[in-house]
């Protein structure tokens, strides 16, 4: 197994006026090369601080995070992150929205221009190139964010809470359009949610985090069988519902709440469970 992603003993502590917060605690966790990793648990459990660590945004206070075997101690090229807002500048249209990583690093020009007309056109934007973030819907957006994001070709997709803002059937479009980008280009994606349907749908583990401070207290392998399937679909397979009520037994364990404190349980699984 090919280790793309890495936390080694990884802590991370805030500061603050009221002094320091520990936020995540001792988390070791490899991801591989071409895996979809999702991260759930109760608010305030430190899944974004994870990602951010993971981008190198901020750097921990105990262990290390390394990228492909090499220390992140920064903000990477090879590290793409989309999150629930997507930050589209209004003054741009979606193409030049689209092309402002390639401007960041000087690298603009005829070739980056001709792979974001063709991202554009693979995600159904071509027609709305010239338009702006005012004139499109939510969904639009997001996948104009997704191109952004995809344009510089990176080797990991960090998620966090994407979808959280859509409707549901936009949502459900988007999480297959991402699960199928992801495995066709065979990018290393990890994403923070609190759908608990969308992490069993999208994933091919689980990692479980205890309430803050941010612990592993488990990590779930998805069955082949919903693997397999678009989000969408893998919802429909005889395997999703054990797995997510066995998902959502955990949260409710780390949460110490009842079947009221966990989220995810208002599509098409708890109508038939």
């Amino acid at each position: 197994m090919d280790v793309m992603l890495r936390l080694s003993g990884v802590s991370h502590a805030y500061v603050g006026p009221g002094g320091a917060a520990l936020a995540v605690d001792g988390l070791n966790l490899d991801v591989a090369a071409g895996e979809f990793v999702s991260l759930v648990g109760p608010s305030g459990c430190g899944k974004t601080t994870i990602l951010n660590l993971l981008a190198g945004l901020i750097k921990p206070s105990r262990g290390t995070v390394e990228l492909a075997g090499e220390k992140v101690s920064g903000p990477n090229p090879r590290i793409g992150y989309m999150l629930q807002q997507d930050y589209l500048f209004p003054w741009r249209n979606i193409r030049d929205n689209a092309l402002i990583g390639f401007e960041i690093a000087g690298t603009r020009g005829p070739e980056a221009e001709r792979r974001v007309d063709r991202l554009l056109a693979e995600f159904g934007l071509a027609g709305a190139a010239r338009r702006f973030p005012h004139e499109l819907s939510g969904g639009m957006r997001q996948r104009a964010a997704l191109v952004r994001t995809l344009a510089r070709e990176p080797d990991v997709l960090l998620l966090d809470e994407p979808f959280s803002a859509l409707d549901l059937l936009i949502r459900l479009q988007l999480e297959d359009l991402v699960w199928e980008t992801v495995r066709a280009r065979g990018v290393t994606a990890v994403l923070v949610t609190h759908d608990l349907e969308e992490a069993a749908a999208m994933s091919d583990r689980v990692v479980i985090l205890d309430a803050s401070p941010g612990r592993i207290r488990t990590v779930l392998d998805v069955p082949a069988s919903i693997r397999a399937r678009q989000p969408s679909e893998a919802r429909w397979e005889p395997e999703f519902g054990p797995l997510f009520h066995r998902l959502r037994g955990m949260i409710q364990d780390s949460e110490g709440g009842g079947p009221g404190h966990a989220r995810g349980a208002g599509t098409q699984l708890d109508s038939r469970a």
